[in-house]
């Protein structure tokens, strides 16, 4: 089965149009506001065929909520220290849920445990001081001790340099990859033929 691919901290509508014309399956939209990609307000353009991302940091059920209703959202994200429970009762209101976890050593998916039932995906992403990305790698061996039900999607540092190392990591509950800062002209805008690059050297389009 093909990997998803989902590309994450879009901003402008012009750019927006033109990364969702490649094919992508998921496109993110971060309402973190300490975020350089923060969106201060609905693009001129969303996404028609990526279905949309919203990303968030311990945001309460409500604002989750009013964002999903103005953006169209199908998947939330959360990056934070949110409670399975705020995982249940996204569901129950009808949207997917992406949980992340920071990952450094093996210990770290032990806090994967109380989501597996309540998440439609995993999302790990390299471990950092503060929440959000660093654009760095982390050892993708580690993955190798994760065993949990829930399918992820890999993050952290993952650029055009980083196919060959794609092509050869596997793993049965890997389905996607997670697109950022190694892809962009400056925070939130996405050099589009990067992205349709990577997007084809991993044959990755249905």
């Amino acid at each position: 089965m093909k990997k998803l691919l989902k590309v994450c901290g879009m901003t402008q509508g012009d750019n927006i149009r033109q990364v969702d014309a490649l094919g992508i399956d998921l496109m993110g939209f971060i309402f973190y506001e300490k975020s350089p990609r923060f969106v201060h307000e609905v693009p001129d353009y969303l996404p028609l065929h990526a279905q949309r991302v919203g990303v968030f940091v311990n945001a309460s059920f409500a604002v989750i909520i009013e964002k999903a209703e103005q953006f169209g959202l199908t998947y939330i994200q959360l990056h934070g220290c949110e409670a399975s429970d705020l995982c249940q009762k996204l569901k129950e209101a009808g949207l997917k849920v992406i949980k992340a976890f920071s990952i450094a050593s093996v210990d770290d998916l032990l806090a994967t445990t109380n989501y597996q039932e309540v998440c439609d995906y995993f999302l790990f992403d390299t471990k950092t001081p503060a929440f959000g990305g660093s654009g760095q790698s982390f050892d993708w061996d580690i993955l190798s001790h994760y065993q949990g039900a829930t399918p992820f999607l890999l993050s952290g540092g993952i650029g055009p340099e980083s196919v060959e190392a794609l092509k050869c990591f596997s793993h049965p509950a890997l389905v996607g990859y997670d697109l950022n800062s190694k892809f962009e002209v400056f925070p939130g805008v996405k050099e589009v033929s990067k992205v349709n690059a990577f997007f084809s050297s991993l044959q990755l389009r249905r």
